[in-house]
Parts: C-alpha cells; structure tokens; sequence
C-alpha cells in the first residue's frame, strides 16, 4: 500500500493531487452534459455528436506541438495557471448560455474548440510537470496516480452529473456552471506550491528550429516513436467513449442520461483498478504496453456484440482496465526515456498523436455509427487496436530476434573463420543501414528496463547529439 502511494509524500505532489480530483471531476461532469447537450440539440445525430469532440481535440492537431514548445520554454506552474483560469472561463460561458436559453449548436462548437485551444498547451505542460514534482525516481508512481485520480474523477463525475441532469428535468445548465467552481481547487493548489521544492528543469531560451529539433529527437529514438505511433491510432479510433458510450445508450438500447452516466463510471472503475496496478509497477515495460494494447482492443470488439446494457457494462471493466494498462505505460515510458531539456517536446507529440486524431477519427467513426450502426462505434476501435498492436509487437520480436542473433555472431564467426568459411553478413550487406536492431545496440525493447537507461544509453539511441543552440 506505502509503495502504490509514494509519490504522495512530495508536497507539492499531494497539493497537485487533491486539486485536481476536484477538478477533473467538473471536467467529467461537463462532459457527459456537453454529450447530452449536444444530443438534444441535434436529436441524437452521430455526425454532430462526432463534429463536437472533434473541434474540442482540434486545436491539440493544430498547436500541440507548439503547446510542447512552451512547455519546455517558461516555468510549467505559470502555464498551467494560465491554461486553467482560461477553462474555468469558458465552462462559465457554457453554463451561463445554457441556464439563459439562448444556446445553440454553434455556440456549443465554438466553446469545444476553445476549450481545445487551452488544452492544447495545458495536456503538455502537466504531463511534463509530474517530474518536477515528484523527481524521477516515483515518475511511474506519480502517472498511475494521476490515472487513478482522474479515474476517480471519472466515476463520480458522470455519475453525479447524470443524476443532476435527471433531477432537474434533462436541464444541463447547472452543470456547466459547478464544473467552471471546480477549477478553483486546482488554482489554489497551484498557488500554495513551493518552487524550491520543485526539481527544477533547464528551461530552454527562445530560438529557432527548436520545434524541428523536437521531432528530429523523437524521429531517431525508437524507443519513443513506436509508443507514439500505438497511441495515436489508439488514442484516433480506440479510445472514443464519449462518442461510443452515448451512442450505445440512446440508439441500441434507449436509456436516458442515468444510464449513459453509469456507463461512463463502469468504464472509470476498470480504469481505476489498472491505474492502481500500473501505479506499482517499478518500471515500464514495452512488452506489457503491447500486451495490454492487444487485449483493449479484444474487450472493445467484445464491447459491440454485448447484447444487453447489462452486459456491456460488465465487459466495460476489464476494458478500462486494460486501457490504461497501455496508456500509463505509454507515458511514463516517454518521460523516462526523454531528455530533460525535451521531455515537453516530446509530451507534445505524444499528446499530439494521442488527442489530435480525435478531430479526425470521432466524426469518421460517429458518422460510420449512423450509416452501419452504433456497435460499428466500437467494433472498428477493437479491430483498428488490435492491428496496430499486432504490427508494433511484430516489430519488437523482430528487434528481439536479431539481437540475440547478434550476440551469437561472434561465436558463429570464429567458428566459420576456423572452418575457412566467409564470416556472416547483416542484412543488405556491408554498410547496410538496415535497423536490425535499436540504434546504439541496446537490449532489445521488448525487455527494455526505461528506469535504469543510462543517459549515455539515450545518447546512443538518440543519434548525434543536439547542440544547445538546435534545443
């Protein structure tokens, strides 16, 4: 129990925690009411439902990038004062157009995609805070508890707003308005933290080319781009729930926003348990990530041939579970094989990949809801997971399997040479720039062992080095 909960003795870490399971409990509350908003306004349509999430995660397409840049560039506790008065703004707007009446599904569109433009910069910069706050040593710890609390989060937040929402007669306003109160929790954590606590990073001056630098250091480590690469056609296809939850309620099993909002807890209490487990865990493993990939995508094929609410509610556990089984691993994997002066860089692709797919894959995958069905919602996140994570564990065994050829190389070369045999050539031949294995020569990723990667180790997977000025 000590172990799952150790990152909690930092300060600064337990003010952080706190703050944000008030929060992100309004955050899940707006949620579920901007769903259901979204569905009176539009009669239950796939496609506006779809256009909705997609502009709130446009923006992380457009600017995450960008969002990383200024992660690594100011103090990360300033930026996300900034970014979450700004959503505590736009949340008091929501409510206040919706208790007025004078909301419309436009309005609804153009407060998503702002609530994107803040999250944009705030999903980088928090992910790259967890390691000021805690040091590298309890990164993974303090990821798993961030999951946890934001699944915490996630179980009484739908659920609260679910009922809520029933109580005053499908009224959605009153949400939106605790919902922007909320963020208050987290602003006066902010405030209280110490800056001498902190593990300070080496903040990065402004100058040219650093965006470029970002995702050349990312493009030569494969080691960060496979994680990436998984999370984004997971992250596009397999991780819609508010599309696919509110889909299955309302078109295949006609329940209203109680049910929908008991769903979303089901999903959030598996999530919970993973985050937990994955909040034990020493290190990260590659193998674990694929595994967990592989199963998630199963359970969400699983998920669109339940056929009865209960049913698929059962089958929600294990597949929030699983889901983020893979995504701590993801993360806390990224950060630990990241340099300090690039760790926001890199979070921003992550959270570019991960969370900018959606303006893509939401409306793509709402839109195929209506033309075939709403279990379509899920059934091409399943299939599209699976594939992926197929295709990156293929490439790992190959990695794997080439390095232990490796290592029996020499012996298999003083064997031949004494026979008067050639000795043995890579594939494609002297020179070849073939990767059979990681660059550098590292044990192979399928067992690779994030916590202890030393940093000449990175150096060597990195490629050449960055001057300061490229940073």
């Amino acid at each position: 129990m000590i172990r799952t909960f150790r990152s909690l003795r930092s300060r600064n870490y337990r003010l952080f925690a706190s703050g944000q399971v008030v929060s992100l409990t309004g955050s899940w509350m707006q949620r579920l009411a901007q769903d259901w908003l979204v569905s009176q306004l539009s009669h239950t349509s796939g496609s506006d439902l779809g256009i909705t999430i997609g502009l709130q995660f446009l923006p992380m397409l457009l600017f995450g990038l960008y969002g990383g840049v200024v992660a690594d560039r100011y103090p990360k506790r300033r930026i996300l004062m900034v970014t979450q008065t700004s959503m505590a703004l736009f949340a008091l707007g929501l409510g206040l157009l919706v208790v007025s009446g004078q909301v419309t599904l436009w309005e609804v569109y153009a407060l998503a995609f702002l609530l994107g433009v803040a999250t944009a910069v705030d999903n980088p910069t928090r992910q790259a805070f967890v390691v000021e706050m805690v040091g590298p040593d309890d990164v993974v710890n303090a990821v798993g508890l961030n999951s946890a609390t934001f699944n915490t989060a996630r179980i009484v937040g739908p659920a609260l707003a679910g009922g809520l929402i029933a109580a005053l007669g499908d009224r959605t306003g009153p949400v939106f308005l605790c919902n922007a109160a909320s963020y208050l929790a987290v602003l006066v954590s902010l405030f209280l933290m110490r800056d001498r606590e902190l593990y300070g990073a080496r903040l990065q001056a402004r100058a040219k080319g650093q965006l470029r630098a970002g995702l050349a250091y990312v493009r030569r480590r494969p080691i960060l781009y496979l994680p990436i690469i998984m999370a984004g056609v997971i992250g596009t296809l397999g991780l819609n729930f508010q599309l696919t939850l509110v889909l299955m309620d309302r078109s295949v099993f006609h329940l209203g926003a109680s049910a929908y909002g008991l769903l979303s807890s089901t999903l959030a209490i598996g999530s919970l348990a993973g985050a937990l487990l994955a909040a034990r865990r020493q290190r990260p493993r590659l193998r674990i990530m694929v595994g967990a990939a592989l199963a998630f995508g199963v359970a969400e094929v699983a998920c669109a041939l339940m056929p009865s609410y209960g049913a698929l509610a059962g089958v929600l556990v294990p597949t929030g579970a699983l889901s983020l089984t893979f995504t701590t691993t993801a993360n806390s994997s990224l950060q630990l094989a990241s340099d300090e002066g690039m760790r926001g860089r890199v979070m921003g692709v992550y959270m570019l990949v991960f969370l900018g797919g959606t303006p893509i894959g939401a409306p793509l995958v709402g839109w195929l809801a209506q033309v075939l069905g709403a279990r379509w919602s899920f059934l091409i996140g399943g299939v599209a997971t699976v594939a992926v994570a197929v295709a990156v564990g293929g490439v790992l065994l190959w990695w794997q399997r080439d390095r232990l050829v490796a290592a029996r190389r020499p012996a298999l070369a003083a064997s031949m040479a004494g026979a008067g045999l050639p000795a043995p050539q890579t594939v494609g031949g002297a020179g070849s720039s073939l990767p059979l294995a990681p660059p550098g020569g590292a044990a192979g990723p399928v067992e690779e062992d994030l916590h202890r990667l030393t940093p000449e180790g990175r150096k060597s997977m990195a490629g050449p080095a960055l001057r300061s000025d490229q940073r």
